[in-house]
């Protein structure tokens, strides 16, 4: 089968989490770890063999609690070496075991360049009836700061650069997780609104976290104070409130499924209704 195309330089990504200043906080993985918490506390099940992965491990929590009772993580990156986490290759995903009841993915979907082939092979490292519950960067995410781009880029050089990472549509997900083999997938999405003083905030933000241009087919060369002046100005025209900052959006889509079992509910055979629809709704 021909290798899936190289979206991502996961070398560059690893130099950016990597020059992330201690001090500066992730409030986005912060976010998306109290969601995942509200999440577990309402499922009704018991696990005793449970993983979390993320590019970074370090902020993973190691406990966390379902309706049925507390229970601990192993940990597991994707990109940066993390005490106490083990290292992975995302691309080939060998964890190390196969016997998880609960596999949590925090963003390493931003990462990866095999979607479909890293959900694969999540499912076959899951029990039966084993659920996967996963939180990924939505397609809407930096809409402003994209189009800012695009438009500076149009009026300096007349042409269209790479400059933010393309995001999951929300409409995709449900098939990639059909696709993988998952049963019952379940998708939503959180909208955040993210403010700053001016978009050479939300600039320096991006870098702070870790969350620089990681395309590998990319601009060989970097961005001019031109280019960058004329983004901001695009920027502040596209998305300024009227106290004079400006809005980014930030949309995390997460995303459940379960590997397959006997005893799960499925949809009923094409003629096996006992009512039928123009009893239900009335002959005209």
């Amino acid at each position: 089968m021909p290798l899936p195309p190289k979206v991502f330089d996961r070398a560059l990504i690893s130099g950016h989490l990597g020059r992330r200043p201690h001090s500066h906080a992730d409030f986005v993985t912060a976010l998306a770890l109290d969601d995942l918490a509200e999440r577990l506390i309402a499922i009704t099940r018991s696990f005793s063999r449970a993983l979390i992965i993320a590019p970074d491990a370090t902020p993973l929590p190691l406990m966390a609690r379902s309706k049925n009772g507390s229970f601990a993580f192993e940990r597991a990156s994707t990109i940066l070496p993390s005490a106490g986490a083990t290292l992975l290759d995302p691309e080939a995903l060998t964890l190390p075991r196969k016997d998880y009841d609960l596999i949590v993915s925090i963003f390493d979907l931003q990462v990866i360049n095999d979607v479909p082939g890293f959900l694969a092979r999540i499912k076959a490292h899951l029990v039966p009836d084993g659920l996967f519950l996963a939180a990924a960067i939505g397609g809407a995410t930096l809409t402003e700061l994209r189009q800012a781009f695009l438009a500076a880029d149009a009026e300096i050089s007349g042409g269209a650069f790479g400059r933010v990472a393309p995001f999951i549509p929300l409409s995709d997900v449900g098939g990639l997780l059909q696709r993988a083999g998952f049963t019952l997938p379940v998708t939503d999405v959180e909208t955040h609104t993210v403010r700053y003083g001016d978009p050479f905030a939300l600039m320096r933000d991006l870098k702070a976290l870790g969350a620089s241009n990681p395309l590998a087919d990319r601009p060989n060369r970097l961005a001019t104070r031109r280019l960058l002046a004329t983004a901001a100005e695009a920027y502040a025209g596209l998305a300024t409130d009227p106290d004079g900052r400006i809005r980014a959006t930030l949309e995390i889509i997460w995303l459940s499924g379960w590997s397959p079992h006997e005893s799960q509910q499925k949809p009923l055979a094409p003629g096996s209704a006992e009512v039928s629809l123009s009893k239900v709704l009335g002959k005209k």
